[in-house]
C-alpha cells in the first residue's frame, strides 16, 4: 500500500447517542465509558420500554374455557 491510499474504517463514524460527540472505537457507539454507563443505567432502570399490546387483544389470545359437562343436559 502506498502512503496515499485511504483505509476504509470497519464501522462508520457516528455521533455518541448520549452526548453527540464523535464515537470512540473502544466504547463504540459511545464516546466514553461514562456515556456507555449512562445508557446501561437507563436499561437497568427500565427507561427503555417496548410498548405492549392493549388489554383487549390479550383477552382474544387467551385460551377459551372448555364447556362444562353441566351445560350438555
Amino acid at each position: 500500500m502506498s502512503s496515499g491510499d485511504k483505509v476504509t474504517p470497519l464501522r462508520p463514524k457516528r455521533p455518541c447517542p448520549e452526548c453527540g460527540k464523535p464515537s470512540a472505537r473502544e466504547h463504540y457507539p459511545f464516546c466514553s465509558a461514562r456515556c456507555k454507563d449512562i445508557d446501561l443505567n437507563r436499561w437497568l432502570k427500565g427507561a427503555y420500554v417496548i410498548p405492549g399490546r392493549d388489554g383487549e387483544e390479550e383477552e382474544d389470545d387467551a385460551p377459551k374455557p372448555s364447556p362444562s359437562l353441566e351445560d350438555e343436559d
